[in-house]
């Protein structure tokens, strides 16, 4: 059975018990090997002391570098603000956090000027501000630097993009200072997008780490030294040794066991070595990482063998003591240290429980003023449980139905609050969208229950064409609450005269029987008829409607008129009038319905054609046996005719052989082109037919104006059946040759010319003879 313990409980079993169980073997280690392991013991001891001397110095370190990260990482919202405005707010904060921290020997910031400046376009170019303290006055400056260019040193800050610490170096003797103090720089640059923006450096002493230095004597005869990363003392009780390479320092262990490259990589090692005099020193080593950093320092431990086992051997005697009461002290010291812990996580337990219940009031808060992350813990929860409460106020005032409660996120990555405020914003669409489907739902209902109406109306009345219009226009005016209503019917039975006939006409729950003809294009009806398209018009100026529409009586609102329409031939006009505007849905129904009144309007007029038709082809089946008769007797005389017709066409062919081996004869169009001629032509001109057919009358003649209007006047006479005579003289073969020339329009079974023929006879001889 595993057994639940409380936090506190776990502090004090666990630690208490691992230190206890510790000591026992450490005791009874010792006294079995209690010689050898004196020299161990005290190794363990230095290296622990190193390691302990490694934090003491990190925490130191770390407490400042975090400060300077801190106000790195705050300092990322220089966009927000414009240029003047943030730098004189970070003035004023620096200045704040200066006076307030006087370990900080020097406080200094560096901002390109192309990060914070739109018009600098320049890639060097910063402003710097700078606070330090002169015989306890704190002074300050604001300067523009590197306006030229950067500086090798500010060069490699630039291109460090990760919190860093400076090798240690001697700060600068001005004014009245004697001494030159061993200092560092602790640096946070600020980085957006890869690229520098800015550098917030802390410089402080290491005077407050050489006191840690000369105080760490674990042993007597032994001390203690701090080495920077790149390997420069940074801390040592002979201060002749500060800032010197530890190459220079201890020779011939860097040459044995590679000090520097071992602190670079972060290594703790240990290793033995003889002093100048002689004596046996055990050294130690402890890396430092810095917060983030990636350049850890080192402390070292130096303390000779001889005082180790003296030490060995006397610790041996009263380790017993002092651990007895050690371990009371630490135990004591655990318990306190664990209430104090486990306290405020109880009390956020507590509420967390409540939580995990679903309770929740405006009671629940913790107040901690604890300083570390367990108040930041009870803030965060704090704030939680309010947004919680909001939450629920909001979910509250939407399940009464406000949708339009107001609600504030408690930042962008508030995914409840978003999902509520979605929720919200969707129950308001869908709310609209069942309004609006409730309404579309209306409207087809209505339509619907509308078209099966009618349906049932077109069915009934499908054999009586004037009763079907009745009954159609009666009731699509009360259907649609209209006043006025009337249905034209296409009268097509004179070709020579389409009209549309008004078939019935309703107003004000009374037929008008009026007689009305529309034609098409006459106003508004004839107008819908010609277009085939629906008029709905609401802006009608007085009697408008009486001059246009074709119906009588009170000045309609709106007006509607739609073709009764199939496969694109309109069949008849419906018009209706009404003091109320029509809305979209019965426009559209009343095309809908138009669509099955012309169907059906077809039918009802196919069905009255075909009882006509019946009718007639009656008759003519009686007058068809009377005409077989006369048919017959037509036949003989048809047979005779035909014979006299061959005869005579038998003549005309023989005309026009000896025509066409007399004459020449020649085939115009109206406008003078050539359509035809004969071989007799061909011959006497020495041309192919393909070189006189197309070719114009007057090809190779000249006219004067008055000679262009004669012959314009010539073929307008003929075009009008006027039969042309000519003489005309034409040289072929170097020959003058005269012609009488004959032009005789040819006419069509419809008595219209459509060619000229011209007949011409070579009369050459019978000139010469007279």
């Amino acid at each position: 059975m595993k057994i639940k313990l409380k936090i506190q409980q776990k502090i004090q079993l666990f630690i208490i018990s691992s230190s206890i169980i510790i000591y026992i073997i450490a005791v009874g280690y010792i006294s079995y090997k209690a010689r050898k392991m004196a020299y161990n013991d005290a190794v363990k001891i230095m290296n622990n002391q190193v390691q302990e001397s490694a934090k003491d110095i990190k925490a130191r370190l770390d407490a400042q570098f975090s400060a300077v990260v801190a106000i790195s990482n705050a300092f990322k919202v220089y966009k927000d603000f414009e240029k003047d405005e943030w730098q004189n707010l970070i003035h004023k904060m620096y200045a704040h956090i200066f006076k307030n921290n006087p370990d900080i020997y020097a406080l200094w910031d560096s901002w390109e000027l192309s990060a914070i400046d739109p018009e600098w376009d320049k890639p060097y170019g910063r402003i710097s501000h700078s606070f330090w303290r002169d015989n306890g006055i704190i002074k300050d400056n604001v300067e523009l630097r590197s306006l030229e260019g950067d500086s090798e040193l500010y060069a490699e800050t630039k291109a460090n993009l990760e919190p860093n610490i400076n090798e240690p170096y001697f700060d600068v003797l001005t004014g009245d200072k004697t001494v030159s103090l061993l200092m560092t720089s602790l640096n946070a640059p600020i980085v957006e997008n890869g690229k520098y923006v800015a550098v917030v450096s802390f410089d402080i002493t290491l005077v407050q780490l050489q006191e840690i230095i000369e105080n760490i004597k674990p042993y007597e005869g032994s001390y203690a030294f701090l080495i920077s990363n790149k390997g420069a003392i940074a801390g040592h009780p002979n201060k002749d040794f500060f800032n010197q390479p530890i190459i220079e320092v201890f020779p011939e262990d860097e040459k044995s066991e590679h000090i520097s490259e071992n602190i670079r990589e972060g290594k703790h090692f240990s290793y033995t070595t003889l002093d100048e005099e002689g004596v046996k020193h055990y050294i130690t080593y402890a890396p430092i990482h810095i917060l983030n950093t990636n350049t850890p320092w080192s402390i070292a431990i130096s303390v000779p063998e001889n005082v180790i086992m003296q030490e060995a051997n006397k610790n041996f005697r009263i380790s017993i003591l002092v651990g007895i009461a050690g371990i009371l002290l630490m135990s004591l010291v655990i318990l306190i240290i664990s209430k104090n812990i486990t306290n405020p996580i109880t009390q956020i337990t507590e509420l967390l429980k409540k939580l995990s219940i679903g309770h929740l009031d405006e009671k629940m808060r913790i107040k901690l003023d604890t300083g570390d992350e367990i108040e930041e813990m009870a803030n965060a929860l704090n704030k939680s449980i309010d947004g919680l409460n909001k939450k629920a106020d909001f979910a509250n005032q939407i399940g009464n139905g406000n949708l339009n409660h107001d609600f504030e996120l408690l930042s962008d990555e508030d995914i409840l609050g978003k999902s509520l405020i979605d929720m919200r914003n969707s129950l308001v669409k869908a709310e609209e969208e069942d309004k609006k489907r409730k309404k579309e739902d209306e409207k087809r209902r209505w339509a619907n229950e509308g078209l099966a109406r009618f349906g049932d109306i077109l069915r009934q009345n499908n054999d009586n064409i004037e009763n079907l219009a009745t009954e159609i226009i009666m009731s699509l005016v009360k259907y649609l609450n209209a006043n006025q209503g009337g249905l034209f019917i296409l009268n097509d039975n004179d070709k020579e005269n389409v009209y549309f006939e008004l078939l019935s006409a309703y107003a004000f729950d009374r037929r008008k029987y009026l007689q009305k003809h529309i034609e098409p294009g006459e106003g508004l009806v004839g107008t819908c008829a010609i277009e085939k398209k629906t008029i709905f018009m609401t802006d009608i100026p007085q009697d408008y409607i009486e001059i246009t529409s074709g119906l009588g009586g009170a000045n309609p609102n709106c007006l509607l008129i739609v073709p009764l329409k199939l496969e694109e031939e309109v069949l008849g006009i419906l018009e209706i009038a009404s003091f109320n505007v029509f809305e979209k849905h019965e426009i559209e129904f009343v095309e809908k319905l138009a669509e099955s009144i012309a169907s059906t309007l077809s039918s009802v007029r196919i069905n009255l054609k075909t009882s006509e038709l019946l009718e007639k082809s009656q008759q003519q089946a009686e007058e068809m046996a009377a005409q077989e008769e006369e048919m017959r007797q037509n036949m003989e005389e048809l047979q005779a005719t035909q014979e006299e017709s061959s005869r005579k066409s038998a003549e005309m062919e023989g005309l026009i052989e000896a025509l066409n081996t007399s004459s020449y004869v020649i085939e115009y169009d109206l406008d003078g082109y050539i359509q035809n001629v004969n071989d007799n032509y061909l011959n006497l001109m020495g041309l192919s037919k393909d070189e006189v057919l197309g070719t114009h009358h007057s090809l190779n003649m000249e006219f004067s104006e008055k000679q262009k209007a004669e012959y314009d006047k010539f073929w307008k006479d003929l075009r009008t059946g006027n039969v042309k005579k000519e003489t005309t003289k034409v040289k072929v073969n170097n020959k003058e040759l005269v012609f009488a020339e004959t032009y005789t329009p040819i006419r069509n079974a419809e008595g219209e010319v459509f060619k000229i023929l011209k007949i011409s006879n070579n009369i050459t001889d019978f000139k010469e003879q007279k």
